[in-house]
């Protein structure tokens, strides 16, 4: 009777579909986001060897590659991306840095909440774009009003989700340390700073990607190099592969920036317990 039940069970098996087995052709899991890039890049490419596309509009993959390799070889490309991570970076550091302090403060106090929140979201409203002829009048058209630009960009994203996560700490877990006396500074780097670490985390990718944003708005507005200005000056000379080999730089770069973020997401949030897909 069993030797008929195993075999019978095995007859089953054979007919099933195995759903939850990986089939040996299946792509690594890091190819799926290249799937459509290079599907695009193929079609994008064929268009434009069959003279579908026309150069000066929409220049080849190729052409734009050797483009993008030839400024790499004479120091331009050198040149430019320095000049835009020197700006970009000092502007996201001076806005995150002004954005977590301002959001703990007012997370923590709400006196401090209802004296600066209000005109912090007023602020919130005007768009970037509109206070540029300001910074260009108090500030000239140097560096200063450019990295000042980028850190009010990044300073909203990150005060925002700072603050929020100070106001979503567990109410209970509060009382606890105050049963246990904590002083004001445990409180804040035992309880408030990890509870709000998930939000402030969130708030520095969105500050980045705000930053990089903000960048190439501030290059155009008046600069003599960064990958702004180069697409500006491209624009200029009708270089529309130039133009592209900007465009690709603020892609990877973002993505670059966005992805060390993303690494420290998961080295300082292994304690999560959230749902991840």
């Amino acid at each position: 009777m069993r030797t008929n039940d195993v075999s019978l069970n095995a007859k089953t098996n054979e007919k099933q579909p195995a759903f939850g087995r990986r089939s040996p052709w299946r792509l690594p899991s890091w190819l799926h986001g290249w799937m459509l890039p290079v599907i695009v890049i193929v079609l994008w490419e064929s268009a434009s060897a069959l003279e579908l596309l026309s150069d000066s509009v929409l220049p080849a993959p190729s052409r734009i590659a050797l483009t993008f390799w030839h400024l790499c070889t004479n120091g331009d490309m050198t040149e430019h991306l320095a000049a835009s991570i020197i700006r970009a970076g000092g502007g996201f550091l001076l806005g995150a840095a002004t954005g977590l302090l301002l959001g703990v403060f007012t997370g923590l106090g709400k006196w401090a909440e209802q004296t600066l929140d209000p005109t912090i979201q007023m602020l919130r409203t005007v768009p970037l774009l509109a206070v540029i002829p300001l910074f260009i009048l108090w500030f000239g058209v140097g560096e200063l009003s450019k990295i000042l630009l980028i850190a009010l960009g990044s300073f909203f994203p990150i005060y925002f989700h700072t603050h929020l996560g100070v106001r979503s700490a567990d109410r209970k877990l509060y009382e606890v340390t105050r049963i246990l006396q904590y002083s004001k500074f445990m409180l804040l780097t035992k309880l408030i700073i990890p509870s709000a670490l998930p939000n402030i985390l969130l708030g520095i990718r969105l500050s980045v990607g705000a930053s990089w944003l903000l960048l190439a708005v501030a290059e155009m507005m008046g600069a003599n190099a960064g990958v702004g200005y180069m697409i500006q000056d491209a624009r200029v000379y009708a270089q529309t592969d130039i133009v592209f080999v900007g465009i690709i730089l603020f892609t990877l770069v973002g993505k670059l920036s966005d992805s060390v973020v993303r690494l420290a997401e998961k080295r300082f949030l292994r304690w999560s317990n959230t749902y991840k897909g």
